[in-house]
């Protein structure tokens, strides 16, 4: 440090968050818990809901470990915000990708 000169800590300056290790052992069970739920759900026929179950836990787990392992939870706003636009983003490909797929002729060429 030179001398005459203070550090000052900057008012914009990210606040760390300190996450407990209980919040991830409990994080970490969840998701095993999630991943015995999939493989369980497998084995019941539920017919084309099937794939909407194993991807609504597939959401959920995803979520999890961007919130919590990713710390997005306590990311500020602009992470946020980055991070959500990502998703909408990938959303929009999905669903022109679908469109080009659900608009074609199959087996009128």
């Amino acid at each position: 440090m030179i001398e005459g000169t203070h550090e000052h800590k900057d008012e914009t300056e990210e606040h760390i968050h300190i996450v407990s290790p209980r919040i991830y052992i409990i994080i970490g069970a969840t998701l095993l818990i999630l991943t015995g739920t999939t493989a369980a759900v497998s084995y019941i026929e539920l017919g084309p809901f099937n794939v909407v179950v194993a991807l609504a836990i597939a959401v959920l787990k995803a979520m999890l470990v961007v919130l919590f392992f990713m710390h997005l939870r306590y990311s500020p706003r602009l992470t946020k915000l980055t991070a959500i636009s990502g998703i909408f983003i990938f959303l929009g490909l999905i669903s022109m990708t679908l469109a080009d797929y659900i608009s074609r002729a199959w087996g009128r060429w």
